[in-house]
């Protein structure tokens, strides 16, 4: 399972930060491969980016399901990144391949970066419980 861990690329300047984290699960597991290329520019970019503080990447390949897990100075930094290219055209694009996606948005302590995955798949499956059945869980479907 290639796993890209806990990357700091900021260091946060208030005592809570913004976090985003994802689920992202492919139609096919054709498409995970170019899924996975897709992931890793757009954690590129993540890293590169205004406000972000952290970011990770976990690829489930044989099951066709992506994590992402990013940290940021607040929610504006999350949506300019969302909205600014590679990002924006990759969304549009890998789209139509995926099945389903989930997003979380949560403050966490900055003191406390990075949180475990384990925290994290707890915080998307809570999520995925609450959501109504086969609807995506999240404002746009996202690779990283």
């Amino acid at each position: 399972m290639p796993t890209l861990p806990w990357k700091s690329v900021g260091n946060p300047t208030t005592p809570e930060v913004q976090c985003m984290a994802s689920r992202l699960e492919v139609k096919s597991l054709v498409n995970a491969p170019g899924f996975l290329i897709a992931s890793l520019t757009l954690w590129w970019q993540a890293r590169r980016s205004e406000g972000a503080l952290g970011v990770a990447l976990k690829a489930e390949m044989l099951k066709g399901i992506f994590w992402t897990y990013s940290a940021w100075d607040d929610k504006a930094a999350i949506y300019a990144y969302a909205g600014s290219e590679p990002h924006k055209s990759t969304v549009a694009r890998k789209r139509r391949v995926m099945r389903e996606a989930t997003f979380v948005f949560f403050n966490a302590p900055a003191h406390e970066l990075p949180l475990s995955w384990g925290e994290v798949s707890r915080r998307i499956a809570e999520k995925r419980e609450s959501a109504a059945p086969d609807c995506e869980t999240g404002p746009t479907a996202s690779p990283a």
